[in-house]
């Protein structure tokens, strides 16, 4: 029974103010019916009451939670909310005399969770009617978890949902001031004025110390589970499926609460445990060396709140790096807990140039003789390169022998878990070192097959081997091509939606086909076959549909000729379909896949495509509402006109008889358009383009393009502005996006190496009249032809529409011809 919305609520409360006192009177009888029969020793009377008690529970929890606007104006709500207390404190002595192996015991278990959780949900949905209950919430709590009276009563749920009473009053927003007290509301300073007046110096010290010296303590079951199955052990430390529900994590997570909360208190507390532990530990003292465990724990999970008070440069050249050195079996939980503590730490504050040794302990620490020790360094090494501070050139001394020592623990571990996890370590280190990767990898690419097929049954591990490639192929660029044998059938898997496994392994898999292709040296027959899973891909037109289109450009980049003479059919069917229900992106990115097939072969892109153009023609003619699709359209029908005129004079005779207009007349129509929504093209290349399209119209005695002579120059002037740069010295301008010949860049050490895709794109502007005319030549060149066919005096005319800003501007821009 959930009422969240006003309609639901409305019947809701007037049930609940009908019926609260009735199930508040039963609940009550059945509880003390309980009591009364465990008291006796009914065991069999005490279960069925039991279950009543459970049931009108349920009900009164929900009744409290949602059946009331303003529960704390309700004297029978509020008395009940006390009464949990009450009736709580006597379930839990009532638990200590029952045994573990009573029948009750699970059931009476569940009843002292769901009276919390009757506090846990009030608390969350009225926070302010909680405000009488909070000093009474939080001394049953701290008693109970960190005092003796909770000792021999409590068991772990109760205790984690104790300390989530705690977390979500010390967090609740509803009971923070603003920093100007003035603009809190009275309910909050109140609410906040209890929680002051109870969380006291010592209060909060006995919290912290209990926290770490008790609950942060690795506990005989979890060494026990070290040493017979220490992968599962690190599972559960990094969050397993039962991670979330058990103590640690909860403690840890009241910990960085109640630290982020009293900063300023639990510092010193913090710190002078800390300073009690200076030096190495006693490898005897299994006790000492827990207490350092978990107080490093918690130095770690506190790291950004003691910034300003350790200085941890020091401390790991100090002490740390002392620590990770010894070498005993016994002393392995500090190894451990050191290089995890680096890995806090590394984001937060550490020197550069102490990298090198840090790099040099992570790869000592890679060969330990334990397994939960090699595996945490690898967590810590990837939080190293993760960071933004990390350098290549520090890292690639020691870049063969980790990636070395990582692939030999991917080969050791078993768990399915585990092995993605190192996976994703190897991945992020062949990300940031990116082409000096290429040496090293030969084992993993050699390696990753059999991986792939032991992993059948594991889509997840998959997913991680499929990041893993992406990185792998960005490292090796054009070298890539000899893992096609592996890679392609990957990919073709991955990507075919008439395979179960594509629900798991389809983003990733079109990944790694786009990153393929931009690093292909060339089409393979193979690589070609793949596309047969693009017109299913498309009809899903699914959030990957974006991906989906680079992939089609990274072909068309690729080789269009083979690849269109193939799949333009297909795709041009696709890509109607799509158009008819798509979105205003989904368009224009549909778009910019004609624009680049036009752009790569101007001769037989149109006839390809041409099922597209008329909707493109006409969306121009009617003035397409959305500044973007409209610029687009102007792109694709801009490279029409400028780079195939005989396909244009077809397509304009064939609209015009759609039309129903004189060719002439819906030409005029266009041109008008165009010089209209200019300023919807924001994009340099194709504001140039389309000063170039309408150029070429030029020279001309036709009377409607003379008639729209003076909007063709007032594009070309501007398309000037765009492009032309004035050469300080000389004086003279030039066309800024003109590009003579093919320069590999130079690179930064940061930067990644263009992609076999980017030099593709290079040379393809070398032949794009964008990159190869010069505006300003070109305008000259079309002035002077259209001078010379109608002579000096009509071309002196026609001159004349033109504003004589505009004319001076242009007169500026022809210096020198």
């Amino acid at each position: 029974m959930t009422c969240k919305s006003l309609g639901e609520q409305k019947p809701l409360t007037q049930l609940a103010s009908g019926i609260y006192s009735f199930a508040c009177s039963l609940w009550n009888h059945h509880t003390d019916t309980f009591l009364q029969q465990i008291f006796t020793g009914d065991e069999a009377a005490a279960t069925n009451s039991l279950e009543r008690t459970l049931l009108s529970l349920k009900v009164l929890r929900k009744l409290t939670v949602h059946g009331f606007v303003e529960p704390h104006r309700n004297v029978e709500v509020m008395g009940f909310l006390h009464a949990v207390f009450e009736r709580l404190k006597q379930f839990l002595e009532c638990s200590r005399s029952i045994g573990t192996e009573n029948v009750c015991r699970d059931r009476l278990e569940k009843t002292i969770i769901l009276f919390t959780k009757v506090l846990l949900d009030f608390l969350d949905q009225h926070p302010f009617s909680f405000t009488p209950l909070i000093q009474r919430s939080l001394e049953f709590a701290v008693s109970y978890v960190f005092t003796e009276a909770g000792e021999g009563v409590t068991f772990e749920r109760f205790i984690v949902q104790c300390m989530n009473l705690i977390k979500m009053i010390v967090k609740n927003y509803a009971y923070k001031p603003s920093k100007r007290f003035e603009d809190s509301s009275p309910e909050t300073l109140e609410a906040h004025k209890i929680k002051t007046s109870f969380f006291t110096y010592p209060t909060l010290m006995e919290i912290c110390r209990r926290l770490v010296s008790h609950y942060f303590l690795l506990t005989e079951e979890e060494l026990t589970m070290w040493e017979e199955d220490p992968e599962g052990f690190t599972v559960e430390e990094t969050g397993g499926d039962s991670w979330k529900y058990s103590l640690r994590p909860c403690t840890e997570v009241l910990f960085i609460d109640i630290f982020h909360e009293y900063n300023q208190t639990l510092t010193p507390v913090l710190l002078e445990m800390v300073h009690s532990l200076q030096g190495p530990t006693n490898v005897e003292d299994t006790n000492a060396l827990l207490i350092k465990d978990a107080v490093y724990n918690a130095v770690g999970l506190a790291a950004y709140e003691l910034f300003d008070s350790v200085d941890f440069d020091q401390w790991f050249k100090n002490q740390l790096l002392a620590e990770l050195q010894v070498s005993h079996n016994r002393y392995k939980p500090i190894r451990r807990r050191v290089i995890w503590l680096i890995g806090q730490w590394i984001s937060v504050k550490f020197k550069s140039d102490l990298r090198p040794m840090l790099y040099e302990a992570i790869r000592n620490l890679l060969q330990d003789q334990d397994l939960v020790v090699r595996i945490e360094t690898a967590t810590t090494l990837k939080l190293t390169v993760d960071d933004f501070e990390f350098r290549t050139d520090q890292f690639l001394p020691y870049l063969e022998s980790m990636f070395t020592l990582l692939f030999q623990l991917l080969q050791e571990v078993t768990e399915c878990d585990t092995k993605m996890h190192v996976l994703h370590v190897l991945s992020c280190v062949i990300e940031r070192v990116n082409i000096q990767i290429r040496p090293y990898v030969g084992c993993l690419v050699q390696y990753l097959p059999l991986l792939w097929k032991q992993s059948e049954e594991h889509n997840m591990l998959r997913c991680a081997i499929l990041t893993t490639l992406i990185h792998l192929i960005q490292g090796l660029g054009a070298e890539s091509k000899n893992l096609y044998p592996f890679l392609l059938p990957i990919i073709q898997l991955s990507t075919d939606v008439s395979q179960p496994p594509h629900v798991y392994l389809l983003e990733d898999g079109l990944e790694l086909w786009l990153v393929t292709l931009e690093n292909s040296p060339c089409l393979t027959p193979e690589l070609l076959r793949i596309f047969q899973n693009m017109s299913a891909l498309l009809e899903l037109s699914s959030e990957n549909l974006r991906t989906c289109f680079k992939i089609i450009n990274a072909y068309i980049f690729l080789s269009s000729s083979e690849f269109l003479q193939v799949y333009s059919g297909d795709l041009c069917q696709s890509f109607c379909e799509l158009l008819k229900d798509i979105t205003t992106e989904g368009q224009v990115q549909v778009l910019k896949v004609v624009e680049n097939v036009l752009k790569v072969n101007p001769a037989l892109g149109p006839q390809m495509f041409q099922p597209l153009l008329p909707s493109v023609f006409r969306g121009i003619i009617e003035g397409e509402r959305y500044p973007v699709v409209m610029s687009t359209y102007l792109g694709v029908i801009g490279r029409v006109l400028l780079q195939n005129a005989s396909f244009f004079s077809l397509l304009l005779s064939q609209m015009a008889c759609e039309c129903g207009q004189e060719l002439d007349q819906l030409l005029g129509n266009m041109i008008e358009m165009w010089v209209d929504r200019m300023d919807n093209i924001t994009q340099p290349e194709r504001r140039k383009l389309s000063a170039l399209a309408l150029l070429s119209l030029l020279p001309s005695d036709n009377s409607v393009i003379q008639d729209k002579f003076c909007g063709i120059i007032n594009i070309s002037v501007e398309g000037l502005h765009d492009v032309m740069t004035e050469d300080p010295e000389t004086r003279t301008y030039k066309d800024c996006m003109l590009m003579s010949h093919f320069e590999e860049p130079k690179m930064t050490e940061d930067e990644e190496p263009p992609t076999e895709q980017d030099k593709r794109k290079k040379t393809l502007a070398l032949k794009d009249p964008v990159h190869t005319v010069s505006l300003q030549q070109f305008v000259y060149e079309k002035l002077k032809a259209q001078q010379e066919l109608l002579g000096e005096q009509a071309f002196q005319a026609l001159m004349e529409t033109v504003d004589t800003e505009i004319v001076t501007q242009l007169q500026e821009f022809l210096q020198g011809f």
